[in-house]
């Protein structure tokens, strides 16, 4: 049994702001089993209480977990003020507080997380976990036959440390699927660069134990089963 204030309740569920529920709040929008409540600090139990907000029904979700196929020229951000942001694109959500794990580049599509489990992401993301996530890679140039060599040795973009060892797999000459275990800013395309080839389109299949779902057109999303959240966790 859990028990919230009604303003955190409402603003957590996307209806307003904390001020702005307060507000609608003492003017009679919300009920609560049925019952006009003007006190913002009632108490609600989001596991049996019914609140209603302008006469719609608001349920509670503590968490949430979405599987995005990101289009090109959308930005992995919360909110942006000239660009379409990854959470737009979630039509569907509940809660406030959702954010992309991680980033993509404005011009990388593919898998993208968007949740509000801060501990998820930290395990996700921290340098120490190392979790795998694999790329389709599509250069200028001819990928050099030395590359996945050098890639799996580590190469210098730049940073105090080589890269960690990834894999390279050639699908043409100038195509390819990469994995890496870090996430370095621009870190794909700085080691074709260091290669001496140019990233021209770049797009995330998996993430860990997440895979893409192949029948999500660019910009469409999904929830997650319980089987993948639980394999992200690592409970199975």
């Amino acid at each position: 049994m859990a028990k919230l204030r009604l303003d955190k309740y409402l603003a957590e569920m996307g209806c307003g702001t904390r001020s702005q529920v307060k507000e609608a709040i003492r003017k009679g929008r919300a009920c609560i089993n049925g019952e006009p409540v003007k006190s913002v600090d009632r108490k609600v139990d989001t596991t049996t209480d019914q609140v209603m907000f302008d006469k719609q029904p608001v349920s509670y979700v503590e968490m949430e977990y979405y599987m995005l196929n990101k289009p090109a020229g959308v930005v992995s951000a919360t909110e942006d003020h000239r660009h379409k942001t990854v959470l737009d694109c979630i039509h569907q959500k509940q809660r406030s507080d959702l954010f992309p794990v991680g980033r993509l580049d404005i011009d990388t599509e593919g898998l993208l997380l968007i949740t509000n489990d801060g501990a998820l992401c930290h395990q996700l993301l921290s340098p120490k976990k190392h979790v795998d996530k694999c790329y389709y890679v599509e250069t200028s140039e001819n990928i050099p036959e030395e590359t996945a060599a050098l890639f799996c040795e580590g190469v210098d973009i730049g940073e105090q440390t080589l890269t960690l060892p990834a894999k390279l797999e050639l699908l043409s000459p100038t195509s390819a699927y990469i994995t890496i275990c870090e996430g370095k800013f621009h870190q794909v395309k700085r080691m074709f660069e260091a290669v001496g080839t140019k990233v021209t389109y770049l797009k995330r299949l998996s993430m860990g134990s997440l895979v893409l779902d192949s029948s999500l057109a660019y910009g469409e999303y999904r929830t997650l089963t319980d089987s993948e959240i639980r394999a992200l966790k690592g409970e199975v």
